[in-house]
């Protein structure tokens, strides 16, 4: 059997994927170590908006008025 050998051009990966990786790294690490269902849950949104960066979240536009820890009307 013959094989063709690799080369070093067969590793390259886009940066995009190499950062997304190490932004998840630790993420993977704390979700494999966590006893906590709420923290694990945190830990899958986390992922989820790291590996998806164009999710829909909320902005300040979406809640007029508000203000973390305000009075209440």
């Amino acid at each position: 059997m013959t094989t063709t050998p690799r080369t070093i051009a067969a590793l390259d990966v886009p940066l995009s994927d190499v950062e997304q990786q190490l932004a998840c790294a630790p993420l993977l690490a704390a979700l494999a170590t966590t006893h906590s269902p709420s923290d694990a849950l945190a830990y899958r949104l986390d992922l989820f908006l790291v590996t998806h960066p164009d999710a829909p979240v909320s902005t300040e536009a979406d809640y007029p008025g508000w203000t973390p820890g305000g009075a209440h009307d």
